[in-house]
């Protein structure tokens, strides 16, 4: 596997050499302190995995990322943690805050793996999409029965649900607008992707692309602090690479 690293201190890059070198299946071919200079290196080797970091001072990692034709599979490191939910939303394979622990950098290069091996596997449907990619997938919307009627929801309108006893009160974009439905948590979760829903809290679930930040014990969605249970955080945190 043709990797590279681009970083503007130079220390990041050396523990991420480090990292690689350890692995016999990585193959490291430059690092760069300025995005620009690896352009020609992606397109000539045909990488296939970008450590990228974010704050530098030539371009954002973000922009750097999203500038490319072709993109490779790429993972963000950086010292900054208020990223990762824009970093998931554009399909990065994982998100290492610094400094990055050799067992959290080994877990990042696992789901790499297992990333390569849906798409080496044309039966299996490739589940990390390149950004901007065509394909097929489920509809991107749910059933749901509210009163007397079954209402069409779109996922991504979706912000958060919130358990209320037997009832589900479903929160979309909108001016106050909420949809109660009489179900269970694991009846709506069946319903709904995994990669995009998750549970935080013995009364919530959130859309993750709805995020708006993340705090120790809590997530930020449209100004609502929704809180994160003791028995969902290791989940959640690992789910968003932090």
């Amino acid at each position: 596997m043709k990797c590279i690293i681009i970083d503007d201190e130079p220390l990041a890059i050396d523990v991420l050499m480090d990292y690689c070198q350890k692995m016999d299946f990585i193959q490291l071919e430059g690092t760069f302190t300025n995005p620009l200079e690896a352009i020609s290196v992606i397109k000539e080797k045909k990488i296939d995995l970008i450590f990228c970091d974010i704050e530098m001072p030539q371009i954002n990692g973000i922009d750097f990322i999203t500038s490319l034709d072709n993109i490779p599979m790429f993972i963000f490191t950086t010292a900054y943690s208020q990223y990762a939910v824009e970093g998931f939303n554009l399909n990065a394979v994982d998100y290492l805050v610094k400094p990055i622990p050799y067992n959290r950098f080994i877990k990042a290069i696992s789901r790499v793996k297992e990333v390569m091996a849906y798409k080496d596997t044309p039966t299996k449907e490739n589940v990390f999409p390149s950004i901007g990619e065509n394909q097929k997938s489920a509809p991107n919307y749910i059933f749901i029965k509210a009163e007397y009627e079954s209402v069409k929801i779109n996922l991504d309108d979706i912000e958060y649900i919130q358990g209320l006893k037997d009832y589900l009160k479903i929160h979309v974009v909108g001016t106050n607008k909420t949809i109660l439905t009489l179900m269970s948590f694991k009846e709506i979760l069946d319903k709904l992707p995994a990669n995009q829903f998750l549970r935080v809290h013995k009364s919530f679930v959130v859309n993750i692309s709805r995020i708006k930040t993340v705090q120790r014990n809590r997530i930020v969605i449209n100004d609502v602090r929704i809180p994160i249970g003791e028995s969902h955080k290791a989940n959640f945190f690992s789910a968003l690479g932090l």
